[in-house]
């Protein structure tokens, strides 16, 4: 009987470090998935900024472009539709990357997926 009840502590023990190191595991998990959604949101961030400022000054090149394509010379007219279309096409870029960046999947996506498997897995269900 001594035996039987060292060897159910001693398994009760052993369940409550597996416990300790799954839950420990899903919390680095977690850590882990919050640094990239701090990444994403910072870059986000920034990429909006840069958009927003590349279009101002694209719409205040396209305004300088208009007035000198009322004026006579051509140098002028070319230089400024120049910088128009590289000012825009650096706001469209910016916009296309702050898309790319609002598609990705949710926050912590992988924790949740992970939580959902160990679930399953608990209820007997490993397929799912």
């Amino acid at each position: 009987m001594a035996t039987d009840g060292a060897g159910s502590f001693d398994a009760l023990r052993r369940l409550g470090a597996a416990s300790v190191a799954l839950g420990r595991i899903k919390l680095e998990l977690l850590a882990l998935d919050w640094q990239d959604e701090k990444s994403r949101i910072v870059q986000l961030l920034l990429a909006a900024v840069v958009g927003a400022l590349l279009s101002g000054f694209a719409l205040l090149a396209l305004a300088l472009t208009i007035t000198v394509a009322l004026w006579d010379s051509p140098q002028r007219l070319v230089a400024l539709i120049l910088v128009t279309v590289l000012l825009a096409a650096g706001a469209v870029a910016a916009v296309w990357h702050i898309v790319a960046l609002l598609r990705e999947p949710s926050p912590l996506a992988t924790t949740v997926r992970e939580l959902k498997r160990d679930e399953a897995t608990l209820r007997g269900n490993p397929g799912e």
